[in-house]
């Protein structure tokens, strides 16, 4: 078995794949570095890092296969389960043997991998954008604490530019220790090192603007308000917003969790 080791970028994927054709690893796997504990047997290559490798892979793919396809393979690559890449480096090569027209054969276990993936990131993406949840500090930045089970803050960056084109703001990821910042021109990816007082970016009150607290105890209120006791149904509720993501949610801080069961 060849190893083919890459930075964990998407770029980097990219160009272990070009690497698996240009050297003819007939049987190889594709691993992060970071991940990466050795074998026994075996050789281990490191993906040669040029963009013109990585483009040309892409620019393949999108050759062969219509955008919903090629859309599912990056949905897939942020996913980042730990299996991905074996399936993803399978679904490549099917999708350049066949020529194509090849992304609905679900007898394949490499398609119905990604149908299903590709799914669950979109799906997560969506969540994300409906429950973000700003705090204004006290320089004018809306920021936003998000904890998603997969990478989407690629994939929501448009919806946030397009939404606040008018205000400064960052969305970070606490799981994945990065974020997004909008500064009334373009969306770039920004590293942040936190107070220890912050809880890694997870209480930033000491940096509110001084309406802030005010702005939360509103909304809370109204979302108070607006439930009906008696139409009460918490298991649709939990249905529509799974309580993993309540911690984040202003509305939802004071309120308890319900039963163990729910998502």
């Amino acid at each position: 078995m060849q190893a083919v080791l890459y930075d964990g970028s998407w770029e980097g994927f990219l160009c272990a794949v070009f690497d698996v054709y240009e050297y003819k690893y007939n049987d190889a796997s594709i691993c992060p570095e970071s991940r990466f504990t050795g074998h026994l047997f075996g050789a281990v290559h490191h993906a040669r890092m040029e963009s013109a490798h990585s483009d040309r892979v892409w620019k393949g793919l999108e050759r062969v296969l219509p955008k919903a396809a090629c859309d599912a393979i990056y949905r897939t690559f942020l996913s980042g389960l730990e299996d991905m890449e074996g399936h993803l480096l399978a679904y490549i090569r099917y999708a350049f043997a066949s020529g194509g027209a090849m992304e609905d054969d679900f007898s394949h276990p490499a398609v119905i991998y990604l149908g299903q993936t590709a799914r669950k990131v979109y799906r997560e993406k969506h969540r994300m954008e409906a429950f973000v949840r700003f705090q204004k500090t006290a320089d004018d930045l809306f920021y936003a604490l998000i904890e998603p089970d997969y990478n989407v803050l690629p994939l929501i960056s448009d919806h946030f530019r397009t939404r606040y084109a008018d205000q400064r703001w960052m969305i970070y990821d606490a799981r994945r220790k990065y974020g997004i910042y909008y500064d009334l021109q373009e969306v770039r990816q920004v590293a942040i090192q936190f107070d220890e007082t912050t809880g890694q970016g997870r209480d930033i009150t000491q940096a509110y603007e001084p309406t802030e607290p005010m702005y939360q105890a509103l909304w809370q209120q109204y979302f108070k308000s607006v439930n009906i006791g008696a139409r009460k149904n918490t298991k649709l509720h939990v249905q529509h917003m799974p309580k993993r993501y309540w911690k984040n949610l202003t509305e939802k801080i004071h309120t308890p969790c319900p039963p163990e069961g729910g998502t």
